[in-house]
C-alpha cells in the first residue's frame, strides 16, 4: 500500500522503495548550504575590509586593509564553527545565523586587538582600517546572510530537517513542517520479534533526521526500543510530560527521573540581575527623593495617618515578605489581607490615594524592597494572601499559580505591560496574567528585563487603577 508522507517542499524528489514513499535526504543539501555560507562569510569579510581601504586611501589602502582582514579571517572561522554559525538552527532561522556570525566577528576582532597589544605590534596597523573594515564587514555579513536565505530555501525547502510524526493510535500532535504518517496505513509496527517489520520501519526512517511517535502507553516501550537502533533522533509522546511540566529526563541508579523544576538562575545570571536591580533601584530612589517627600507630606496632611502601607505578600520560593506601598486607603478601612479587590468607586480610597494609584506612584516604595533583595525590578507581581479571582483564591483557579514564585516578584512584568493588571473580577483576569508570568519564567535575559522596564513607562498611567 502506498501512503503519502504529507506535503513536503521537495517531495517531488522522494524515492519509492518496496511500496513505501520515502522522504528525500537533506543531509547533503545542508552540507552544501554550510559550505555556501562559509564562502559567503569569507567574501563578505574580505570585501568589507577591501572596500573600506579602497574608499579611504585608494589602491594602497586596499592592500593594507586586506592584510588586516587575512589576520582576522582564521579567527573568525574558528569562532563561527564553534558558536553554531554553521548549524541546523542557523540554517533554519536566518536571524539566529546572522546574530551568531556577528558575535563571531566581534570576538575575533577583539582577539586580534588583544594579540596585537600583547605583541606590541598595534602601532604597525591602522586602527582606522581595522575599525572601518570591521564595520563594513559586519554590514556585508548581515546583507549576505539575509540573501542566502533564498539559497537555503532552494536547496532544502521550507524546513532544513526531515521531521516525521508516526501516528500509531496515540494523541494527535501537530508539528509545523513535519511529515505526518499513519502507522496503520503504512503497515508500521514495532514488533521486536519480526525483523521484516523493523526493516520496513527502517526504510521509512532512512532519510529522517528526527521522528516523533504517538502511540498508546502499552506500545511506547516497543517503539522506544526500536528507535534506539534506528540511527535517528527519536521521541515518544507522553502526556505526563505536560501534566508534570517536565523539562528534561535522566537516569540515576537505574531509576528514570523527570526534571520538573529547573531551580534558580545560574550564578552569573543571578549576579547580573541583582547588580542590574541594585544600580537602577538605588539611582531611582535618589532621583525620586523629592517626589517621595511631596507624596508623603500630602498623605500625612490628608488624614494624619501612616505614610506607608505594609502588606504581607508571597515572594520567591513561596516565602512571605513585607511589601511597601504609599498608603492610598483610609487607615481604618485598609485591607491588609487583600481579600477584597479595589473597585472603581471604592470608598476606602482617599483623594490622594486615587491620584497615586492612577499614576502608579503608590508602587514606588517597592524600590526599597528591590534594594533589600525581596523583589526585583522585573518579575511576576506579588499578590496578597487573600487575593481572589471571582470568588476563588488565585491558586484555586489554576494550580500553576505556584510556579510563578520560582523567581523574585517584580515591580513590573510581562502581564503588566500587556494590560493585565488591576482588579481580578473574573477568573479569566488571573489566567491572562498567570500565562504571561509563566512565559517570563521560561528564559531570563537582561535584554528582556530592559525592554519590559522601557515598556512599563508607557503604562504607568492606566484605567485599571482603582
Amino acid at each position: 500500500m502506498n501512503a503519502p508522507l504529507a506535503a513536503h517542499s521537495i517531495l517531488g524528489e522522494s524515492q519509492e522503495v518496496g511500496g513505501l514513499l520515502l522522504a528525500p535526504s537533506l543531509e547533503r543539501r545542508r552540507l552544501q548550504c554550510y559550505l555556501a555560507l562559509l564562502i559567503v562569510d569569507c567574501v563578505a569579510l574580505l570585501t568589507g575590509f577591501g572596500l573600506f581601504g579602497y574608499l579611504y586611501l585608494g589602491d594602497s589602502g586596499l592592500h593594507g586593509a586586506l592584510v588586516q582582514s587575512q589576520m582576522l579571517l582564521p579567527l573568525f572561522l574558528t569562532v563561527a564553527l564553534y558558536n553554531g554559525a554553521y548549524s541546523i538552527s542557523s540554517l533554519d532561522r536566518a536571524t539566529l545565523g546572522v546574530g551568531r556570525a556577528l558575535i563571531a566577528l566581534g570576538i575575533s576582532a577583539s582577539a586580534v586587538v588583544f594579540i596585537a597589544f600583547l605583541a606590541k605590534s598595534s602601532t604597525d596597523y591602522s586602527r582606522m582600517f581595522f575599525v572601518g573594515g570591521s564595520v563594513f564587514s559586519a554590514a556585508l555579513l548581515v546583507w549576505a546572510r539575509v540573501q542566502m536565505r533564498s539559497f537555503v530555501f532552494w536547496r532544502c525547502g521550507a524546513t532544513v530537517m526531515n521531521e516525521l510524526v508516526i501516528n500509531d493510535d496515540g494523541p494527535a500532535i501537530d508539528l509545523p513542517g513535519a511529515i505526518q504518517v499513519s502507522a496503520q496505513a503504512m503497515r508500521l509496527s514495532p514488533n521486536l520479534q519480526d525483523p521484516h517489520a523493523l526493516d520496513r520501519i527502517g526504510l521509512v526512517l532512512r532519510h529522517i533526521d528526527r521522528v516523533v511517535v504517538s502511540c498508546p502507553p502499552d506500545r511506547r516501550a516497543a517503539w522506544a526500543m526500536m528507535l534506539k537502533g534506528a540511527n535517528v533522533e527519536g521521541e515518544v509522546l507522553d502526556e505526563q510530560v505536560i501534566e508534570l511540566g517536565a523539562q528534561g529526563a535522566r537516569v540515576a541508579h537505574s531509576q528514570g527521573l523527570l526534571l520538573v523544576s529547573a531551580g534558580p538562575l545560574g550564578l552569573r545570571a543571578r549576579a547580573a540581575k541583582r547588580l542590574f536591580d541594585l544600580v537602577l533601584a538605588a539611582s531611582a530612589l535618589v532621583l525620586l527623593l523629592p517626589l517621595f517627600l511631596v507624596v508623603a507630606l500630602a498623605i500625612k496632611l490628608e488624614d494624619g495617618g501612616a505614610v506607608f502601607f505594609v502588606q504581607r505578600r508571597l515572594g520567591r520560593g513561596n516565602r512571605f515578605f513585607d511589601m511597601y506601598k504609599f498608603r492610598s486607603m483610609s487607615e481604618v478601612m485598609a485591607d491588609h489581607h487583600g481579600s477584597v479587590s479595589t473597585s472603581k468607586q471604592d470608598i476606602r480610597v482617599t483623594r490622594i490615594g486615587r491620584f497615586i494609584r492612577k499614576t502608579s506612584i503608590d508602587e514606588l516604595p517597592q524600590l526599597f524592597n528591590v534594594v533589600l533583595g525581596d523583589m526585583s525590578l522585573v518579575g511576576p507581581r506579588p499578590h496578597a494572601i487573600g487575593s481572589q479571582a471571582g470568588d476563588k483564591l488565585f491558586w484555586e483557579v489554576d494550580m500553576r499559580y505556584w510556579q510563578r514564585h520560582s523567581l523574585k516578584p517584580g515591580l513590573s512584568g510581562l502581564a503588566q505591560i500587556r494590560g493585565f493588571r488591576g482588579a481580578t473580577e473574573r477568573e479569566l483576569d488571573l489566567v491572562n496574567r498567570l500565562q504571561s508570568d509563566l512565559e517570563y519564567l521560561e528564559g531570563w535575559t537582561i535584554l528582556r528585563d530592559i525592554k519590559i522596564i522601557v515598556l512599563t513607562l508607557r503604562v504607568l498611567v492606566h484605567d485599571r487603577a482603582f
